[in-house]
């Protein structure tokens, strides 16, 4: 089933058996909610962490709880005793369609887009992880039905709405280091597999619903290791990538400040695609149109997987000759893999993730996360207390608070408050789209190593139309 069949299917379902004649919209029905009924799609992992945080607001109330694996579905069910439990977020939607108000998505990538739109054609306002979508024309589609409906909606980029990344943006937006001409943004984390697709199979676990976990993906036998529960960020049937995990994190704050669009060219610098597992290495090169705070064109250079950042002049800091160490993180656990947190550097070496911005007057350094910006000139680093007072004071700021515990939730009450009339989120799916695409366009650009792709906006095609196959997929109809 392709994609346009399976999201028909899901319209129809969704209009024919749950929603009741003259139903309002989220932006109708937001102003006379006092409290927030949420369901849950993946509560494990990440999944866990979107609950504790959405759940988190005083006036949420969590209604249903869907996970394809039993030992997540117990675990969120203890923490949340009064709310119904399902495997298959279509039963739920279509059983407790009318006692929720809101979804929250949080399943591996290939499952964002089919869970989310079948949500928002039930009127329902919709947080989901990120990246949007594991296909190009599945952010268009969520963006246009998102806007067409009038829904409240979030990407988790829960970094967006930290202290230093506000702060950042404000800063380039001021002139600090005039007109940006290149970004070199980076991640030494490994979401890549160079190896070979495993042969055979093993037996499924009891706890694991393995063919609603594949969902719409093609079907393949369960091999242990390989794909649940955290893996599947390798494979390109499932995830994105480094690029598509830690690339939306660190890319957000560069491509809000700039005011970015899509880009006009793409290349990316690994190795042949082996259909199975993304490159372990890469190095994505975009060039970007004109806005009102880049000169006539944007470079902007990706770099991930062991080793990560290349030597370049442009990182090089104040007191080094060389850019920081390249040290190995291929063996890093899964919980140094799915943190947010970078490691400090010492002076004159990089952080261990983030991006720099070059500009007509200087670099600006910005580690990945919780540490404030730094300006480099003629190299050698330049205090801009008076300049951060300044925007602090232009832009009710405040101080920044050094707790992730309680930085952290404040996106996704964002999301909330704003279902409930009170607030307005600052990563809806207008924004989220593009940047999605964006993200995406560099995967697709590693199916053609160091080719240059030319991206037609407009018309949502490559002028390389052997790339255009990978714009969307076909459904399963599981």
């Amino acid at each position: 089933m392709n994609k346009r069949d399976f999201l028909k299917n899901a319209a129809a379902l969704s209009t024919f058996v749950i929603l009741p004649s003259g139903l309002w919209s989220c932006k109708k029905e937001a102003k006379k909610l006092t409290r927030l009924r949420t369901a849950h799609i993946g509560v494990g992992n990440m999944g866990a962490e979107d609950l504790k945080a959405i759940s988190s607001h005083s006036k949420v109330d969590v209604t249903a709880l869907c996970d394809v694996d039993a030992n997540n579905l117990a675990a969120a069910k203890e923490l949340h005793p009064n709310a119904k439990t399902y495997t298959d977020y279509r039963v739920m939607l279509k059983e407790m369609g009318d006692d929720i108000d809101a979804v929250v998505v949080s399943t591996p990538d290939h499952t964002h887009a089919p869970a989310s739109m079948m949500a928002m054609e039930m009127d329902k306002p919709v947080y989901c992880q990120k990246p949007l979508t594991h296909y190009v024309s599945e952010a268009r589609a969520m963006n246009k039905l998102a806007a067409e409906k009038g829904l409240v909606t979030q990407m988790g980029i829960q970094v967006h709405s930290f202290y230093d990344y506000k702060l950042a943006t404000l800063l380039i937006q001021s002139g600090i280091i005039g007109k940006v001409h290149t970004v070199r943004a980076w991640s030494p984390k490994d979401w890549g597999y160079d190896g070979q697709e495993p042969s055979g199979s093993d037996p499924v676990p009891e706890s694991l619903d393995w063919n609603l976990w594949l969902g719409t993906s093609a079907e393949r036998p369960y091999k242990e290791g390989f794909y649940h529960p955290g893996n599947w960020r390798k494979l390109v049937d499932y995830g994105c990538g480094t690029l598509g995990d830690m690339g939306v994190h660190i890319f957000d704050t560069p491509y809000n400040a700039l005011a970015l669009q899509v880009p006009k060219t793409i290349k990316n610098e690994c190795r042949e695609p082996n259909g199975f597992g993304f490159p372990q290495n890469n190095v994505v090169t975009y060039e970007f149109p004109q806005t009102e705070y880049t000169t006539e064109t944007l470079k902007w250079v990706w770099y991930d997987g062991p080793g990560a950042p290349k030597d370049h002049e442009d990182l090089i800091l104040p007191g080094s000759d060389k850019v920081a160490s390249t040290k190995d993180n291929s063996k890093d656990s899964m919980e140094d893999k799915m943190s947010l947190e970078t490691k400090t550097a010492d002076e004159g070496t990089l952080p261990d993730q983030g991006a720099i911005f070059i500009g007509e007057k200087g670099r600006l350094l910005l580690p990945h996360f919780m540490q404030l910006p730094k300006k480099i000139v003629d190299g050698k680093y330049v205090d801009i207390s008076a300049e951060i007072e300044a925007v602090e004071k232009a832009n009710n700021m405040g101080k920044p608070i050094r707790d992730y515990e309680s930085e952290g939730p404040k996106h996704y009450h964002q999301f909330v408050d704003a279902c409930l009339g009170t607030d307005k989120t600052t990563a809806p799916f207008s924004y989220a789209s593009r940047l999605t695409e964006t993200i995406l366009l560099g995967v697709i650009a590693g199916r053609f190593p160091n080719q240059v792709l030319h991206w037609d906006s407009e018309n949502a095609k490559f002028a390389e139309e052997e790339a255009n196959a990978f714009l969307e997929g076909d459904y399963r109809n599981f």
